[in-house]
This record gives C-alpha cells, structure tokens and sequence, in this order.
C-alpha cells in the first residue's frame, strides 16, 4: 500500500494543481474549464499529471542532495535555506518551461493574472510538500536521535553501576578478610567457618548479582553476613534482628542494605548493641539498622566511609525518585533507614 501510494500520489499533486489554477482562472469570467474540448482538457490533465511527477522527484533529489553534501560544521538553518531556495527555483522553473507554455498554446493568450496563478499555485503546493516530507525526515531523525541518546545513557548507567559494583566487592572483600586474619591466631575452626561463609558470600555477590532478586534470598545472604562478623565478636555484644516473615518474593536489586550493616560493625561501640530490622509496608520496604557508638570519635559513623557514598550513589541509579534514605547520629547510637519505594 505505501508503494502505491508513492506511485500514485504524484499524479494526485499534479491534478490538485491543475483544479486549483483552473477554479480560480474561472472566477473571474463566466467559462468554464470543464466547457472547453475534451480534447484540451485531456491534454492539460496530462502534461498536468507529468508536472506532479517531475516536482516530486525533483523535490526529493533536492533534498537527498543536501543530505549527502552537507558541508561539517554548517548550521542546519544555513542548509535549510539553501536546501529551500533550490525548491523554489525547481518549482518557478518547472511551472514557466511546461505549464506556462501549455497553457498559452490551450487558451487565447494569457493576462498577468493568469500568469500570476500559475507560478503560485504549484509553488505553495511544492511548499506545502517539502515541508511535509522535510518534518517528516526530521522527525524520524529526532526519534532516533532520542533513542540512541537513551541507549547511551543506559549503557553509561550499567557501567557505572558495574563501576560501583567492582568497587564495593573488593571494599567488602577487604574487610571480611581482616576479620579472618585476626581470627586464624585464636580460633582456626571459626577462621575456617569464616572462609565457608564468605565463599557462600562472594559467590551470591558474583553469579546472580546484575538483575533483582528476592527478598528472601537478600536477606539468607543478609544472615550469612551477619553470622560471619558474630564468629568474631565479643561476648558482650548484643545483636537482635527482625525479619518481617512477609518478605519473600518481593523483587529489588541486590546488595543495597549491605552497606548499612556492614557500617553498624564496623562502629559499634559503647554498650555495643546492634539491631537490624526489615519491614514490608503496601507500597514498599523499610531497612532499619541501628547501633550503639563508642563515647568518642563519632564522625566517622555518620560519614560511613566508601560503602555508604556508594550505596547513595546506586540508590539514585537504580530508584530514582524511589528511595529514602535516613542517616542519623545521636550522642549514644547511630540510626541509618532505607526505604525503597515500588
């Protein structure tokens, strides 16, 4: 169908030329076109046709012309200008080497006004076309534009996020390994527990990791952390956690309340209480760690290190106008909330 149409359509754009130059050449007088020989009529719907096509074609080298000797650096405006002044000039050539002269050897003689109409009827039809066929042109390529610019910007988004992700991976490695060096000295089965866990650890970090996974798989990973750091801990800490039973097939992406506990280990202090809390809510899930401070040195805690700007930084890639994200110091304990909205 759309081939037909461009077959066809030029033959359409001559007839509506010819009609037009017809109607209003008759406006004036009292004869009408349709009155005169067949004979002559025939031929000026032919040459009128044949006009249609010779425009149309004409209109499109033009503009594929431009599209191939489009000078670097030119504006488009500058280009649109030339592009446009050699329409006009196809069009007022066409119109005075075969419908002007046609039409002389048809009628008895020809006025200005006459003269006038042929030269402006098919220039404002050929306008009418360019523009359309030159939107059109711009349009398709403005939506490809657009299209490539957003699978840019995705591609710049994921690898950022990988940027991060291979960030945090050795940020956490570092730290768990700490933990096991000062664990081999007194206690080499709970060193050899420790590696287990994290093994477990870095395998969920490094195979299933670049999509959304289950709240409950987040939170078993969640708990395997968490008994890594108690393997080393003192007796005197007091660790509780609450995990709402209603989180389990929920999607969100990985490894984001990591840094929060990963924080309340690293600065706990004082009365050395830690209390991790996950709760699900209608529109979302809430993350709640909290933990006592040492007396002095606070800053460090609120500040939160690598772990902490990271995971500022994946909140806003990856739950974008979705996401709170509470970090609070008191003189006694710290509080950090993640929200994530769905």
């Amino acid at each position: 169908m759309k081939r037909l149409f461009k077959i066809v359509f030029p033959g359409i754009y001559g007839l509506i030329n010819y009609f037009t130059i017809r109607l209003l050449q008759d406006i004036g007088s009292s004869f009408h076109f349709w009155q005169r020989p067949v004979l002559t009529t025939s031929l000026e719907l032919g040459i009128s046709i044949i006009t249609g096509y010779v425009v149309v074609f004409g209109v499109s080298r033009i503009c594929d012309y431009t599209d191939r000797h489009r000078v670097a650096g030119e504006a488009d405006s500058a280009s649109l200008g030339k592009e446009l002044l050699m329409v006009v000039a196809m069009s007022v050539i066409v119109a005075n080497g075969i419908l002007l002269p046609f039409t002389a050897l048809t009628d008895d003689g020809l006025s200005m006004n006459d003269m006038a109409t042929i030269n402006t009827i098919p220039l404002l039809y050929t306008l009418i076309y360019y523009g359309i066929i030159r939107s059109r042109t711009y349009l398709k390529g403005y939506v490809q534009h657009r299209l490539l610019s957003e699978k840019l910007a995705n591609e710049n988004l994921q690898t950022e996020l990988r940027f991060l992700k291979a960030q945090y991976h050795p940020h956490f490695l570092f730290n768990a390994l700490n933990t096991i060096y000062f664990q081999i000295d007194d206690d080499v089965p709970g060193a050899k527990q420790s590696i287990e866990l994290l093994s477990e650890l870095l395998r969920y970090q490094l195979y299933d990791r670049q999509q959304k996974v289950t709240m409950r798989e987040e939170l078993a990973y969640l708990q395997n952390y968490i008994l890594l750091h108690k393997v080393r801990t003192s007796k005197k800490m007091k660790l509780k956690t609450e995990f709402d039973p209603t989180l389990s097939d929920q999607q969100v992406y990985p490894l984001l309340f990591l840094p929060l506990v990963e924080n309340a280990f690293k600065y706990v202090g004082g009365n050395y209480g830690i209390t991790i809390a996950a709760t699900s809510s209608s529109d979302g899930i809430t993350f709640r760690v909290e933990n006592d401070l040492p007396e002095l040195d606070h800053a460090r805690a609120e500040k939160g290190g690598i772990g902490i700007e990271n995971l500022k930084r994946r909140l806003e890639l990856l739950y974008p106008g979705r996401h709170h994200l509470l970090l609070e110091k008191q003189s006694d304990h710290f509080t950090a909330e993640l929200e994530l909205i769905f």
